[in-house]
């Protein structure tokens, strides 16, 4: 009997949102597709196209492969499916703080689960997802959409999503290099200043309310950030210079996306700023001396998706 497939879609996210380190993300309408066939014989064929399509792992490393097998683990399917045809249609740019390694997380539990009869809720699927990961900041936003708020106990995450009271655009300012997570997190501190815990917490809090109440000033307010953004300014030339030029042309802030290169402008809809915007940081950027795409992309509201 023939085994069934399965294709997914899942939006690349921008973890932090500033203040937000480690617990706050947002999903953007930037996607991987994955299409997934799980077999009975064991063995691996996997192909892609797209972002990272010459550097992403065809074998047992490879992440989407690893998340499913995770999870038919978890369902004690593990021995009736020993094998995949994966198919990976990447748009996401990779290492590049826009999430790439949680959306091949997500994708393949979520796939995985749909193959096999949906045996775990969206809940069970972002535990299984940050246990792989570390962290549930990008693929928290990957699987429900809009912004969410994450919270960790003794393991076990708690999620809380949501829509903005505004509409925005996000426009991503997308460096010509890659930018590692390890390496974006060995430049941070082990402790920081009592003074820029508070400050966070204010920042963050703000953040949260200015978004689900619609209050513009305090959005601007919200996105500053002093527990990551200074110690990896020294990674990204030019970074405050660009997040000054994107607020000059228009935007209400910007903050590092993830653990960058990317640097992300939160321009209000109704402003039609996004243009002048991008303009405006990739001429910051190049007075650096570093070249850059712009991607201007909107909130996804949805999540990870099985394509009919």
């Amino acid at each position: 009997m023939a085994e069934k497939c399965v294709r997914v879609r899942v939006p690349g996210t921008s973890a932090n949102c500033g203040p937000g380190f480690d617990c706050l993300g947002l999903a953007c309408t930037v996607y991987n597709d994955l299409e997934l066939r799980l077999t009975r014989e064991p063995g691996l064929s996997i192909t892609m196209t797209g972002e990272g399509a010459t550097n992403i792992p065809c074998d047992n490393r490879n992440i989407v492969w690893r998340s499913a097998q995770y999870l038919l683990e978890k369902a004690g399917k593990d021995k009736e499916y020993r094998g995949a045809v994966i198919h990976m249609e990447n748009r996401v740019p990779l290492s590049r703080g826009l999430g790439s390694s949680a959306t091949a997380i997500v994708a393949g539990l979520t796939a995985a689960n749909a193959l096999i009869g949906n045996p775990f809720n969206r809940r069970e699927i972002l535990q299984f997802a940050t246990n792989i990961e570390g962290h549930p900041d990008n693929v928290a936003p990957a699987i429900f959409g809009g912004f969410t708020v994450n919270a960790v106990t003794n393991g076990r995450v708690d999620c809380f999503s949501f829509l903005p009271r505004f509409r925005m655009k996000f426009v991503v300012a997308v460096p010509n290099f890659p930018l590692s997570t390890r390496m974006a997190r060995k430049v941070l501190p082990t402790e920081v200043p009592m003074k820029d815990a508070i400050f966070n917490i204010g920042r963050a809090s703000m953040l949260v309310a200015a978004l689900t109440r619609g209050n513009e000033r305090y959005l601007r307010l919200g996105l500053d950030d002093a527990l990551h953004q200074p110690y990896r300014a020294e990674l990204i030339p030019g970074m405050y210079d660009v997040f000054k030029a994107a607020r000059r042309a228009g935007a209400a802030g910007a903050t590092l996306s993830g653990a960058g290169p990317c640097l992300i402008a939160y321009v209000l809809e109704r402003r039609h700023a996004e243009e002048a915007v991008g303009k405006a940081m990739l001429e910051a950027f190049r007075k650096h001396d570093v070249d850059a795409r712009i991607l201007t992309l909107d909130l996804d509201t949805h999540g990870a998706q099985i394509l009919k």
